[in-house]
């Protein structure tokens, strides 16, 4: 696990950060602000030394960004906090309005083998019962969660080098390689049905609100994919 090599404030930092500039790829000091209950000159502070360690790109007056190191610790704690909101709740019994601060005291505790044998257990899960928010791909070098399902010990499986996202979080024109598929193989299945599979090369024409399908560009034909089965597909986005 990336552990204690950074402090739990950094992470929830990072944390907020991912949450808020998913829909467009920069957060606002003032709404990272809000969400920590910390003063604005304080998270500004705060921000600047996240730049100073490689974790954001910070741009003043317009917000800040993740760079690639801190995608890639972000998407790891909110993969944690949603796949424990999902035990503690379906396994577990817990309230919903009690989900989120339990899984606060223990993501950045939770190590990443305990983190997999949560998600096997919990039959890799794509949504957490908290809002339903999407649960992020795991950082293990693998294509499918069967894969994963047949290595023993975590620690023969390298981490993955890029950071993928997921169809349904794409921007608008972006393009990039299918490279990740998460679920059953009935998920696998329903892709090939629409002949996308592994390394498929795509483009998000359009994404609709709620649970509209999302629009893509396959091999110059546009396809309509299922909100939920878009959020189980995970793309190297072209540089």
């Amino acid at each position: 696990m990336h552990g204690k090599e950074i402090s739990e404030n950094v992470e929830e930092y990072l944390e907020t950060i991912y949450k808020k500039s998913l829909s467009n790829n920069m957060a606002k000091t003032t709404e990272i602000s809000k969400d920590l209950g910390i003063a604005p000159g304080s998270v500004t502070q705060m921000l600047k030394k996240l730049e100073e360690d490689g974790y954001v790109n910070y741009y003043q007056y317009k917000g800040v960004r993740l760079t690639d190191k801190g995608f890639k610790i972000a998407r790891k704690i909110v993969r944690k906090h949603r796949i424990l909101e999902t035990f503690l709740y379906e396994t577990l019994g817990i309230e919903m309005e009690d989900l989120h601060e339990q899984a606060c005291a223990m993501e950045h505790s939770l190590s990443d083998e305990a983190e997999r044998k949560l998600c096997q257990l919990l039959d890799y899960p794509d949504q957490c019962p908290d809002d339903h928010n999407i649960i992020p791909v795991c950082d293990l070098n693998i294509q499918t969660c069967y894969e994963c399902s047949k290595i023993a010990n975590i620690n023969e499986i390298p981490k993955r080098i890029e950071n993928l996202v997921a169809i349904g979080n794409m921007m608008p024109q972006q393009k990039g390689k299918i490279k990740f598929i998460r679920g059953s193989n009935d998920t696998i299945q329903q892709l090939l049905d629409q002949n996308i599979t592994l390394e498929t090369e795509i483009t998000l024409v359009h994404s609709t609100p709620l649970n509209g399908p999302v629009k893509i560009l396959v091999d110059g034909n546009e396809l309509l994919l299922d909100k939920e089965l878009s959020y189980n597909a995970f793309v190297d986005i072209e540089a």
